[in-house]
């Protein structure tokens, strides 16, 4: 006779525990917490070599510019006295056609000013070479604070041409400081014997004729700085423009101030200092933790610590500074 099957004892069924579950998730969780900054630097580690490909892709295009031409690319090329000049091209424009971007290049209107009409669309572009992917907001156009192109939009950008050094008394992006006496200033760089050694690479001009020269550079190329990160938390509106040729805003300048260095517009201008707010108009800083990139006139790209000595930053700003070459 068979047993009725209820007679048997149920087995009971598989499975985890509510503890068992609560330690596995408790496992993940640390788990989780442990691998997240590891991910976050990995991939911090790739941004951070995507901005330095983009500045060695600048360098090698300022080089072909001047084998094509004999001469750098211009800082900024405006014309007018400050600070309501007529903008035309600038380094960054110029070298366009030196690093494929012979498209974009070709709808530049050079006849124009920059804030014009026919060169609303180069403006407003986004050019991966000139934007750094740590920059959380990319592909933003902003209406630059000052200058004759504040009623129009341009893309933001995250890097800055060396103009050169300065004590925060006057600088070498606008023609308020000029050679030929037509526009007047507090200080005129251009004239004053000593500051005129603190010219950089990347100054203004009002003649393409009047661009430097590789052979210029008689501090040694290997020394001295041409392009530069820069990026603010804050204020964007000081941020870097990568087409707006007005002053600082494709521009930088090295002054013997370290809160320059900083990627915070609004902080710089609170710790104050000689100059007041233009050093910070100027200023230098990335999205990378404790340093940035810069771009050598050599074609290297180095990083640079923000605890640097300011005097041996400032030292690498000029070209023709006769400083020892140092660390």
């Amino acid at each position: 006779m068979k047993s009725h099957p209820l007679s048997h004892p149920r087995t009971p069924a598989a499975g985890f525990t509510l503890v068992e579950l609560l330690v596995v998730i408790a496992i993940i969780g640390v788990l989780v917490a442990l691998l997240l900054p590891a991910v976050q630097a990995a991939r911090e580690a790739s941004r951070r070599t995507s901005c330095q490909n983009n500045l060695k892709q600048i360098g090698l295009a300022i080089h072909n510019h001047h084998d094509a031409l004999l001469l750098l690319p211009p800082g900024n090329v405006v014309n007018g006295c400050c600070c309501s000049e007529n903008l035309f091209t600038n380094w960054t424009i110029s070298i366009l056609p030196y690093a494929e971007g012979n498209t974009l290049a070709d709808r530049y209107n050079h006849g124009s000013n920059n804030n014009a009409g026919p060169n609303k669309y180069v403006r407003e572009q986004f050019v991966p070479m000139y934007s750094c992917p740590s920059d959380p907001e990319p592909k933003k156009l902003v209406q630059p604070e000052t200058g004759a192109g504040s009623s129009v939009f341009y893309m933001r950008g995250n890097y800055r041409a060396m103009e050169g050094r300065s004590d925060g008394s006057g600088w070498w992006d606008t023609r308020q400081y000029s050679a030929d006496g037509k526009c007047a200033g507090s200080a005129n760089y251009y004239q004053d014997a000593r500051k005129s050694l603190w010219k950089g690479v990347f100054h203004v001009v009002d003649d393409l004729l009047k661009q430097e020269t590789m052979a210029n550079i008689i501090d040694g190329t290997s020394n001295t700085l041409v392009v530069g990160e820069y990026g603010t938390k804050t204020h964007i509106s000081r941020g870097a423009l990568w087409a707006y040729s007005y002053a600082a805003y494709s521009h930088g300048a090295a002054v013997p101030e370290s809160r320059t260095l900083l990627a915070d517009y609004d902080r710089c201008v609170k710790i104050g200092g000689a100059g007041g707010d233009n050093p910070c108009k100027r200023g230098w800083g990335s999205f990378h933790a404790n340093s940035l990139q810069f771009l050598y006139a050599d074609g290297a790209v180095r990083p640079i610590n923000i605890n640097i000595n300011m005097d041996v930053f400032c030292e690498q700003a000029t070209m023709a500074g006769g400083e020892p070459a140092r660390d």
